[in-house]
């Protein structure tokens, strides 16, 4: 009884301290892995000694096959095949190509540097190829490059890693079987990878195939339904050949993905919570399990052998990569400092370490070393500068200009029109051929369909805009469409025009209210259509700023006035209706005036003539009327 409560107590020890290092990385916005390292070793034998993995016997290699299993088919599953389209020869080459130069001169560096014999090294070297998605998607979220970057990189993190997990057992196989021929030894790579990538693509397929008929059942049952399927395919594979599971767990979830189920975002949502606790249950422990005695005994030799990796072999398998590719210097220089590695190297490398021991072979315990030591100098060095290189290089997603706009109502088009004359792409959505065709004449691109097709949104662009705007009539559909433009396409901004509703304007941390709360929508566009508006500019000034704000939020709560964009550093913004607006910010606002209304009716005019819109975007230098600063200050 005492047994199984200490064992039980090191799981929950494990458990709190890596979901704890979760919340502490998000508040502090660095990578997890950061202090899930810094936890595990702490609480380790290394530290207070309170963490004792080795206590778990071999329930810690079951938990680190089945944790790493839900992490690649995770990966797979985010695996978006569009994207990969554009940048297919690069990754291609990182994957297939980049793997070898990685292997070969990492295996050099070892073994000339860091002393290990030519198979200890060229075993260290194979463990390193691979660049952990559950390091770099969550940095790619906090660092947001331009998407031709995110995608390779994402995409090579989420490839390569069962590739770079069965090199590894291909050249473990080799130590232990010396007698092996290299004809054998790739014959082994080949049936690992074509045996799991079979058994993957069948079984994702047939998932897929099953949910989509299953409307019996529940949401949770088919989320838990994927869970069991994945490892089964997992252990199915391994049951055939040994570490096959792995390419096994990425195709499923790839081929799972291609298979556009209804509730494919729910199941990527489940998949990505497991994914979480999976890697900071399994890093505290690998961490935890590590000796940092053993780190220090490498010597000043693995040292420099992981800057080699960091600062000449990986530039050079990058460069020889992308050398025909449309990448340019920039994004490839980029590339070639982001290559952290993680729960997989850590994982298969502390599994040789157990594996070696037993065998009777030295080494074991240096290469888990080395492999730590490269994990704690990649993620240190490159994921804590990843921010401050990409906007020294100047390709963070953030200098995005365009904008897509699902909306072809007055006020869709008077933005869009502001947006054309400022000289930026602009597309604009509507299911309505009435208002699409007034769009086209007024010589703005648009399409016919819904801005829930993603075919349309990245036939529209969206991945290089800057901007996504959903601004309907419906408050409802506009937070659909944002959620999803947000999901698919990450742009760097994506507003909706919602009512302020507890259920929707929480619906998603990545969606911003447009322009204000509860924006009447409707009547904003019956005034653009009575010529009841005038468009007009303010620029906020150091000296009469408090008196600007206040009297211009005085204006939108009377609901006079609306914010539609800031110009901000020489760029345009759709304005959201939390900003906090800065001293040399110009706005461009829509103000309320019947008086045009009034002079119609009083001069005989039709009042059902309407403001020619061709000539609002001409902004000018508009004062807000004396009367309308009368408004009353408790309104504020």
């Amino acid at each position: 009884m005492e047994a199984s409560f200490e064992l039980t107590l090191q799981i929950v020890i494990a458990i709190v301290a890596g979901i704890g290092a979760q919340v502490l990385a998000a508040f502090l916005k660095v990578p997890s892995i950061v202090f899930l390292l810094l936890f595990g070793i702490l609480l380790g034998s290394s530290g207070l000694s309170i963490l004792h993995p080795n206590w778990l016997g071999t329930g810690l290699e079951v938990i680190v096959a089945l944790s790493v299993a839900v992490i690649l088919f995770e990966g797979g599953l985010n695996l978006e095949l569009r994207d990969l389209g554009r940048v297919s020869a690069p990754l291609r080459n990182l994957v297939t190509f980049g793997t070898l130069v990685t292997l070969l001169l990492g295996g050099m560096a070892a073994h000339w540097l860091g002393e290990f014999p030519w198979p200890i090294a060229f075993l260290y070297a194979s463990l390193v190829t691979v660049t952990g998605p559950t390091v770099v998607s969550p940095l790619l979220k906090h660092v947001k490059v331009d998407r031709q970057v995110s995608t390779l990189l994402e995409g090579e993190g989420v490839l390569i890693d069962p590739v770079g997990a069965i090199l590894a057992v291909v050249v473990l196989d080799t130590i232990f079987t010396t007698h092996a021929s290299p004809v054998e030894a790739m014959t082994g790579l080949f049936l690992r990878l074509g045996i799991g990538g079979a058994i993957g693509a069948a079984g994702g397929w047939l998932l897929g195939y099953f949910l989509k008929r299953a409307h019996f059942l529940s949401e949770e049952l088919k989320n838990l339904v994927v869970l069991a399927g994945l490892w089964g395919l997992f252990g199915l594979a391994q049951f055939i050949r040994s570490e096959s599971g792995l390419m096994a767990t990425v195709l499923s979830g790839i081929v799972l993905r291609a298979s556009s189920l209804p509730e494919e975002r729910l199941l990527r949502r489940f998949k990505g919570q497991l994914t979480t606790l999976g890697v900071s249950v399994l890093f505290i422990l690998l961490a935890a399990d590590l000796s940092i005695a053993s780190v220090f005994a490498l010597g000043w030799g693995s040292l420099f052998t992981v800057l080699v990796l960091m600062f000449i072999v990986r530039p050079i398998s990058v460069s020889l990569c992308t050398l025909n590719s449309d990448l340019n210097w920039r994004q490839k220089l980029f590339v070639s400092w982001i290559a952290p590695r993680g729960i997989v190297s850590a994982s298969v490398s502390s599994l040789f370490s157990i594996l070696l021991t037993q065998r009777g072979i030295n080494g074991g315990d240096a290469i888990k070393a080395l492999v730590f030591l490269t994990i704690m100098m990649t993620v240190i060095l490159q994921g804590l500068t990843a921010g401050w290189v990409a906007q020294w290089l100047k390709i963070t997603s953030k200098e995005a200009t365009g904008a897509v706009i699902v909306g072809c109502n007055p006020l869709g088009l008077l933005i869009a029109r502001l947006f054309q004359e400022r000289g930026e792409s602009v597309v604009l959505i509507d299911t309505d051929p009435e208002a699409c065709r007034q769009a086209e004449q007024e010589n703005l691109k648009v399409f016919l369909s819904s801005g829930l097709d993603t075919g349309v949104l990245e036939e529209a662009g969206l991945a290089s805009m800057g901007t996504f705007l959903a601004m309907t009539n419906n408050g409802e559909v506009n937070v659909v469409l944002a959620q999803r433009a947000a999901e698919e396409f990450n742009p760097p901004r994506v507003l909706a025009v919602f009512p302020r509703d507890p259920q929707t304007s929480t619906a998603s941390n990545q969606v911003n209210q447009a322009f204000v709360p509860q924006l009447p929508i409707k009547t904003w566009n019956q005034y653009l259509n009575e010529g009841n508006v005038k468009l007009g500019t303010t620029v906020l000034k150091e000296q009469a700023l408090s008196f600007q704000q206040v009297h211009l939020q005085a204006l939108i709560n009377s609901g006079e006035l609306v914010p539609l964009l800031i110009e901000r550093e020489e760029r345009l913004l759709v304005v959201p209706a939390a900003e906090e607006w800065k001293v040399g910010d110009r706005i461009i606002y829509l103000l309320h005036d019947p008086r045009p209304k009034l002079l119609k009716r009083l001069s005989g005019a039709s009042p059902s003539s309407r403001l020619v819109l061709e000539k609002l975007p001409e902004v000018e230098e508009v004062p807000i009327p004396a009367a309308a600063l009368e408004v009353p200050l408790k309104q504020v």
